[in-house]
């Protein structure tokens, strides 16, 4: 089984190219931390993993990812090798995305954890930028339906 599973954060903006095919593909690269005990104390030893992605998950990876981001990756680990006629054979290991899923946005600091910026609100949105709510429409008649159990398949 080739499966990979990353929760980090982006160490540089997403980069987004186009194949000859059209199709989109997103690059980025992720963080993440191990914890190792070392002399008797806990310590953080961080990873740094190249990702990509393809298709409209490229696009919206690129549109809203930033550095800093958190980020979970699913997806599988793949190498390519190519030759160089500078430096001959080339490796390159790079986790491949199925499903990109954002995770809070940065502040501005370090894994996310310095204070919010001022005028921002729950979430790291400014107030710009927030999301807005649907507005409630209370003239729509919703059909009434009886369900029988029995017609239930189950």
């Amino acid at each position: 089984m080739n499966k990979v599973i990353l929760y980090g954060n982006l160490t540089r903006d997403p980069e987004l190219k186009s194949l000859p095919s059209g199709m989109q593909v997103a690059s980025f690269g992720v963080a993440t931390n191990r914890r190792v005990k070392k002399d008797e104390q806990w310590t953080d030893v961080p990873e740094f993993h190249n990702v990509v992605v393809f298709g409209r998950q490229a696009e919206t990876s690129a549109q809203y990812l930033k550095k800093g981001s958190s980020v979970l990756v699913e997806g599988r680990i793949q190498t390519r090798s190519w030759d160089s006629p500078e430096k001959g054979k080339q490796y390159r290991t790079e986790i491949v995305a199925e499903s990109v899923t954002f995770g809070s946005r940065a502040s501005g600091g370090a894994g996310g954890a310095s204070p919010a910026a001022p005028g921002a609100r729950s979430g790291g949105y400014s107030d710009a930028e927030a999301p807005q709510k649907a507005p409630k429409e209370d003239g729509i008649d919703y059909p009434v339906e009886d369900i029988n159990p029995d017609d239930i398949p189950f």
